[in-house]
């Protein structure tokens, strides 16, 4: 029986690929680095093998999937070449996979996790559906119709994906290592625009994507009047947030969600039009989006005493700006203090000023140092550089992490892409002690 081998099995997308595989009865194991990462829990929930690297994982009868993250030099990726096994890069084989299903791509700069998370869970209850999620969560069912996964345009790769349809959510400036400026994102993103097969759900809102050209229909949607999808009369209350939907300005239905702040009633419609577009029968729909609790490290809640502590994977100013607005209008009563720590240098670099603006918006601000990567762990700039323009901020560390104890009724909004949840479990065990 062949085995399918995932080199790097803990990435955010490899995971998932992976429990989809053994969801649909694959045999699959897996190798990676040592250290606990999140990801990692749902495959051990399923007695998935995840190996230390080493060459002797590979054998014969073997098909292997590669992180992007693995050069082909790397031990695994090089026994596979040098014994002819098939072997596949992630984003490749993905772009295989998905053509067995009616297939939907959420993409954009933000709010992708999310809003696969919530068209998953939405489309999951009216059609058998599997799920590919960038939190590191999957599922896959033997004879589903649809296919929903998260498609991110970091080096393009989302141009190995020829989906049935794609979300998009928006379009920004990010991954300053590869790309040059935002023309250059709306040039990778207008290139897979065209290789969607059925239809694109665009937010109407964003001034670049309703510049978007299709092989396809586009249907738009957002808050202002001129898309085809649009939210009126957004009312905010203890349970979260409803809205009236108007479909080319008729007045469809009132939805409610769970979440607070614009960027969530944004990804609610995009799932909305998909779902019509579908024809979703709609009391699944609006209770479906009732009942959605959210994607891991996104608005991740804990209660100790009158604080709230807040897991979140925001690392661009815009991320940052939707995050706090989302602790403001949740919790109107208590001070929103932002706990940052700056992920990679040269997205921090290019959007200093940007990271001071939107931070600023939070009552208190604490700065952990910038957070490197595999590909770029050091650069000519330091937290400083930051605090610097944001004022009364302070920098904060492990040892100093008992600072936060001051902020009694408060919400500490713990943000970052590195490993910002080690200065949560520092601040957590201080007061536990």
């Amino acid at each position: 029986m062949t085995t399918y081998h995932f080199v790097g099995i803990k990435g955010t997308g490899m995971s998932p690929l992976a429990q989809i595989l053994h969801d649909m009865k694959f045999s699959i194991q897996g190798s990676d680095i040592e250290k606990y990462i999140f990801t990692q829990q749902a495959l051990e929930e399923r007695n998935i093998s995840v190996l230390p690297f080493q060459a002797d994982n590979i054998n014969p009868d073997q098909v292997v999937i590669a992180g992007n993250a693995f050069p082909d030099e790397h031990e695994e990726v090089a026994k596979a070449n040098e014994l002819g096994l098939p072997v596949y890069r992630y984003h490749h084989f993905l772009g295989e996979f998905i053509k067995k299903f009616t297939s939907v791509a959420v993409t954009g700069s933000h709010g992708k996790t999310s809003t696969t998370g919530l068209l998953a869970h939405v489309l999951g209850a009216a059609h058998p559906t599997s799920f590919l999620i960038g939190d590191g969560s999957g599922k896959g069912v033997e004879d589903s119709e649809y296919f929903v996964f998260e498609a991110c345009e970091y080096r393009r790769h989302f141009l190995s994906y020829e989906p049935s349809y794609a979300i998009m959510t928006n379009i920004d400036f990010d991954h300053p290592d590869y790309f040059k400026d935002v023309n250059d994102v709306f040039d990778a993103f207008q290139s897979m625009a065209m290789q969607v097969q059925k239809g694109i759900i665009a937010c109407g809102d964003d001034s670049y994507l309703q510049q978007i050209q299709a092989n396809v229909p586009v249907l738009f949607y957002g808050l202002n009047e001129n898309n085809d999808f649009q939210a009126r009369n957004i009312k905010v209350n203890e349970n979260g947030t409803t809205f009236d939907v108007f479909i080319r300005n008729s007045f469809h239905e009132t939805f409610s969600i769970p979440g607070y702040g614009t960027h969530h009633v944004l990804n609610a419609l995009s799932v909305i039009a998909l779902c019509h577009y579908e024809e979703v029968d709609v009391t699944i729909l609006k209770e479906q989006l009732k009942t959605f609790k959210g994607v891991k490290r996104r608005f991740t809640e804990k209660f100790v005493g009158q604080q709230v502590l807040i897991d979140d994977y925001a690392h661009h100013p815009t991320e940052i700006k939707a995050t706090i607005e989302s602790a403001k209008q949740k919790y109107p009563d208590k001070e929103v203090v932002a706990i940052f720590q700056p992920h990679t240098y040269t997205r921090t670099q290019t959007f200093l000023d940007e990271f001071a603006d939107s931070l600023g918006r939070a009552d208190q601000v604490y700065l952990c140092d910038i957070f490197g990567s595999a590909r770029e762990n050091a650069g000519n700039l330091s937290i400083d550089n930051l605090q610097e323009r944001i004022e009364n901020s302070h920098k904060i560390s492990e040892e100093t992490i008992d600072l936060l104890s001051k902020h009694t009724n408060s919400v500490l909004l713990f943000m970052g892409a590195g490993d910002i949840q080690k200065y949560q479990k520092a601040y957590e065990n201080e007061l536990a002690s």
